[in-house]
């Protein structure tokens, strides 16, 4: 069975590195067009979302990737 960390967890930790909390970042998603009627666009891949979050906040892989499922709204 492998080790799950907690989704809070990586909030945690985001909010820790980047002073903003998921909730911030889907505002910042909306602003770079990446919704539409309330949902991410389903042209918005996980690639790009994880490019962007890397390129401007210094996130790792798994904290970008778990925005994005923030974002995407299919969390467990």
């Amino acid at each position: 069975m492998a080790n799950k960390i907690p989704i809070d967890k990586y909030f945690e930790t985001i909010k820790t590195k980047t002073g903003k909390t998921p909730a911030d970042f889907k505002q910042l998603a909306i602003t770079k067009g990446y919704f539409e009627k309330g949902k991410l666009k389903s042209a918005v891949k996980p690639a790009e979302v994880i490019a962007w979050l890397k390129a401007d906040f210094g996130l790792g892989h798994g904290h970008s990737l778990a925005l994005y499922h923030f974002l995407k709204e299919d969390l467990e």
